[in-house]
């Protein structure tokens, strides 16, 4: 049988394997990596310069092998293109995308890197399988080395329509590289047709049903929604619940409901807009006030980038406004802490709670909606709501479905969650449960590797 290896931008460390700081992509996994599997990464260390040998450390009889950084590679390949240029090309957020060749050329130098460390691990029957944007070029480097074997790449995050992609000057060069893997995965079925949508846009690219065949490769593309495993996730919410941390929030909320979201600060998760929502429920259906505290988790990430520094100073200023208008001696309406939460408080944390906000601009799929609605009581849940541009609401479309753009209309979801009644609320979690324990992480795996290996 052939041997799975796995390449991510970050590798989780053996120990803390499925904790919160272990990331999606490592819980999404959790449950399909198995003895024998090897995972290459990045360690996330920055050194002098970028390793030309992987560190390996073995755990549960996986394989981790990671290398570290160079400064300068690290500002041109991290920082630079992948989320400087691909990470708001690919959120819609042309305004926010800064280009430079010299990072291009240092995004393509890293890759060759990864190539090169891990082409020494590589047997020729491996099936290799490369997560998300950080890696595009990664199979034509491992195809300049002479690697035959078969190569799928999965992209977490959204792809775009020929209009947006070619606003990055290496666009075409972006695509000739996806045209070098076996498999193409995307979360939606949207994303899979803009990224058709782009080959027919480009001369020497021809499409022949959910394949695109250019220089002589044919690659196959396929949607292949995430998941999370549903059942893991709601006996931990379970457990959670009970625990003296879950106790004193209960406490603290003095009867009151609880809105929540979690996520990582970024300008991807519409958060002013989220905020702003809250301040018009609190405006415009007075009602609720006293009634109702929204929790705001946004760990901190990519601080080293410009426009990841100014969101956090425009979120302190919002957070603020809106407590000094609305809080009185008992009671802070918005509680925001930019502090990572461990994932089992996380979903205690769901578990109590009436709202679930998950309103990105623009997302992959997004799992903390699928987690929130895992974690809920079946007897007296939650409502989530949603914003219609989460790869999540092509599956969840019994959430509260918002333009997460209008914080009148978040503001309005509010309000409906807080007034539904029982029965109503009953009914929207059952649909929702059923989609959430139908597209599991490992039928999400199950999915990808079957097609690399066809």
């Amino acid at each position: 049988m052939a041997r799975l290896v796995i390449v991510s931008n970050r590798v989780p460390a053996p120990k803390v394997k499925g904790a919160a700081s272990a990331g999606g992509l490592a819980v999404a996994l959790q449950s399909f990596v198995e003895p024998g599997t090897l995972w290459f990464g990045w360690s996330g260390r920055v050194a002098e310069r970028t390793s030309t040998r992987p560190r390996t450390v073995d755990g549960d009889g996986v394989t981790y092998a990671t290398i570290d950084l160079g400064a300068e590679d690290y500002d041109r390949f991290y920082v630079g293109f992948a989320n400087s240029s691909l990470w708001p090309l690919l959120h819609f957020r042309l305004g926010l995308m800064r280009y430079r060749r010299e990072d291009f050329e240092g995004y393509l130098a890293v890759n060759a890197a990864f190539a090169a460390a891990l082409m020494p691990l590589l047997r020729e029957d491996d099936l290799v399988w490369v997560h998300d944007y950080h890696l595009i070029p990664l199979a034509t480097a491992l195809r300049a080395l002479g690697f035959k074997g078969r190569i799928g790449f999965f992209l977490h995050i959204p792809f775009v329509p020929p209009s947006v992609l070619e606003a990055l000057p290496p666009a075409r060069g972006v695509m000739e590289a996806l045209c070098d893997y076996d498999v193409v995965g995307f979360q939606t079925r949207t994303h899979l047709q803009d990224f058709l949508d782009c080959a027919r846009r480009f001369n020497g690219f021809a499409v022949e049903g959910e394949e695109v065949v250019t220089r002589g490769r044919r690659v196959r593309a396929i949607a292949d929604p995430i998941g999370i495993d549903a059942a893991g996730f709601a006996r931990i919410a379970a457990r959670s619940a009970g625990t003296a941390y879950i106790q004193r929030v209960r406490e603290s909320l003095v009867g009151r409901a609880l809105a929540i979201s979690a996520e990582r600060l970024d300008y991807s998760k519409g958060l002013p807009n989220r905020f702003e929502g809250f301040a018009r429920l609190l405006s415009r259906f007075p009602q609720h006030q006293r009634r109702v505290s929204m929790l705001q988790i946004a760990a901190r990430s990519r601080e080293d980038v410009a426009e990841y520094q100014a969101l956090r100073r425009e979120l302190d200023r919002l957070a603020g406004d809106i407590n000094g208008r609305f809080s009185g001696f008992d009671w802070v309406p918005l509680r925001y802490m930019t502090q990572t939460v461990a994932r089992t408080k996380l979903a205690g944390l769901f578990r109590i709670a009436r709202i679930g906000l998950v309103t990105p601009l623009r997302d992959g799929m997004n799992l903390v909606a699928k987690e929130f609605v895992a974690a809920q009581d079946p007897a007296d849940p939650g409502v989530l709501i949603l914003s219609r541009f989460a790869g999540a609401a092509e599956e969840l479309t019994e959430a509260l479905l918002v333009n997460p753009y209008d914080p009148d209309e978040i503001a309005e979801a509010m309000d409906a969650a807080l007034e539904m009644p029982l029965e109503e609320r009953q009914q929207r979690h059952a649909a929702l449960r059923r989609a959430v324990f139908e597209v599991t992480s490992a039928r999400y795996c199950n999915v990808f590797v079957d097609a690399l290996a066809a």
